[in-house]
């Protein structure tokens, strides 16, 4: 398997030209990256919780840069992009789950065997039968639909998380969303979804997971952003406590695991047992806000136009203690990605160059709550929709290994991919698609906002050199431990180095971008070209 992985990344070295493979000095050190981190993941900024105070002194830390940058406000008040918020935090002592067997009441116990998400409008209280619809998928583009056939009307779905084998992963990511999985049950009738984590792939162990059940989510205000309008009930079910919704159905969660494991197909069924719940909810009105800036370019017809940069800046806030810190920090998740556009801000007035196309800079708020402050900008843009040719999004590009490869997500979904890949090359870097299709980081940010908006749009990431086992059990330990954990803080190990190279691929990017006569394209067999067509 290593001679393999080995073989894999000399292949991937091989397509580089001689000269790129020794990168020459560029704009970034790394260093003026970390001061940048070090102060929006610093302790008294308490997490960037969305809402919060520590969020606002981030969001200034960020304007007070860009002003330095010469960067001028592009927001709707000034820098700023008001976003209001309906806050909704479960009352554990006051809601209760339970399976009904046999006219029998079996309790669940909340944290242990399951969890609710506030991140649907709960019902008080919901009775009905489940029903395991495998992976809980309608696609209709590939025939393919776990609902066919079976009786959901009044009922809860089961699904397994994942997707089969044969399900392109940018399309089966798409149909994961809440909104599309919901617009297909709540046609076949149901009314609640139980979700069972696949153990295979769960970036964060079960323990973790409910540490921080009762954390308030949030959603948009205002029903024009309910994207499951009608849904009673969201569960996520404990996988290793899941053998008791499958008894007595003549099916094993074990059997269900070792298929999913694989994406092998899964069958479909109903179970023998309904749910019981009971939710109390207390919500409460919370206003955030996003922060706009641009560059003007300076041709006289592409500087109407503009290249999107973005990262969130929000994180978890003061969540339970794990070794007795409360303070989620969220130094590469994500203050890298902000302090990486206010490095790249600070780099164009150090050393202009002539861009044709303005470029936008977007701090998004809200991430963590569901990618909710882009989706908010993307339906409610400070510029013109149509203005916006690429967003590059940057979140978590994790820079814990020396940049040898790097992941791009989208990649072969728009032109804007191979002028990434021709980026990466000329800085000595390899470029491979997502390799971990399971997790789904193509929908898990903001980038995919801006795709749902018809705009060509990516993300990338360092990657672990594919021949070394060493490297990728650094970023599985990085994930299990440090990810939504208080840990990832400013104690921890960073290349320097592989921050400052990304930096310049991200920068060369986004010239190439700004100063190509033509926008970014969608490819002709890309699922997310007809965004761009319905805006046409």
């Amino acid at each position: 398997m290593l001679k393999k992985a080995a073989l894999f990344l000399a292949g991937l070295l091989a397509v580089l030209p001689a000269h790129a493979q020794q990168p020459a000095p560029g704009h970034f050190d790394g260093k003026t990256w970390w001061d940048h981190v070090k102060v929006l993941a610093d302790d008294n900024l308490e997490g960037r919780e969305t809402g919060s105070a520590g969020l606002r002194k981030a969001e200034a830390y960020v304007v007070d840069q860009l002003k330095k940058s010469g960067l001028q406000p592009a927001g709707s008040d000034g820098f700023y992009q008001p976003v209001k918020f309906q806050s909704r935090q479960i009352v554990e002592k006051e809601s209760s789950l339970a399976l009904v067997r046999d006219g029998k009441a079996e309790p669940l116990s909340l944290g242990e065997d399951a969890i609710f998400s506030t991140r649907v409008d709960l019902a008080p209280r919901v009775e009905a039968p489940l029903v395991f619809v495998g992976y809980g998928l309608s696609i209709p583009e590939k025939g393919y639909d776990d609902f066919a056939g079976l009786d959901l009307k009044g009922k809860v779905a089961v699904l397994f998380t994942g997707s089969p084998a044969d399900m392109p992963g940018a399309l089966a990511s798409h149909y994961q969303t809440a909104a599309e999985r919901w617009k297909a049950l709540q046609k076949a009738g149901a009314v609640g979804v139980i979700g069972i984590p696949n153990p295979a792939v769960m970036d964060i162990p079960w323990s973790r997971i409910s540490l921080n059940r009762a954390h308030p989510s949030m959603a948009l205000a205002g029903p024009q952003f309910d994207e499951t309008p009608g849904e009673q009930l969201a569960v996520t079910f404990n996988p290793a406590k899941a053998e008791q919704l499958f008894a007595g159905s003549g099916h094993t969660f074990q059997e269900i695991a070792e298929l999913g494991k694989d994406r092998k197909p899964l069958p479909r069924f109903p179970l023998t047992v309904a749910i019981k719940a009971t939710a109390k909810v207390e919500k409460e009105d919370v206003e955030s806000a996003n922060v706009v800036a641009k560059l003007p370019g300076s041709d006289p017809r592409l500087k109407n136009e503009y290249v999107v940069l973005s990262a969130h800046v929000d994180h978890i806030g003061i969540g339970e203690p794990i070794n007795g810190d409360r303070i989620y920090n969220g130094a590469m998740d994500n203050a890298s990605g902000t302090a990486v556009l206010l490095d790249v801000a600070a780099s164009l007035k150090k050393s202009p160059e002539k861009l044709k196309r303005s470029i936008l800079f977007v701090f998004v708020t809200g991430e963590e709550k569901g990618l909710l402050g882009s989706k908010y900008f993307t339906a409610k843009p400070t510029v013109k929709a149509n203005a916006m040719v690429a967003d590059i999004n940057i979140d978590m590009f994790l820079p814990i290994v020396p940049l040898k490869v790097l992941t791009v997500y989208g990649l072969a979904e728009s032109d804007l991919g191979d002028m990434a890949r021709e980026a990466a090359q000329a800085r000595g870097v390899a470029v491979q698609a997502d390799p971990q299709p399971l997790r789904n980081a193509f929908i898990r940010s903001d980038q995919y906002n801006f795709i749902r908006h018809g705009i060509p749009a990516l993300a990338m990431g360092v990657s672990p050199d594919p021949a070394s086992a060493e490297q990728k059990q650094k970023y599985k330990d990085w994930l299990t431990q440090r990810y939504h954990a208080p840990s990832d803080d400013l104690n921890q190990p960073v290349e320097l180095p592989a921050a400052a190279q990304y930096e310049e691929v991200i920068r060369g990017l986004m010239i190439s971008v700004a100063n190509d006569t033509q926008r970014p394209q969608w490819k002709a067999d890309s699922f997310f070209r007809r965004y761009a067509q319905a805006g046409e």
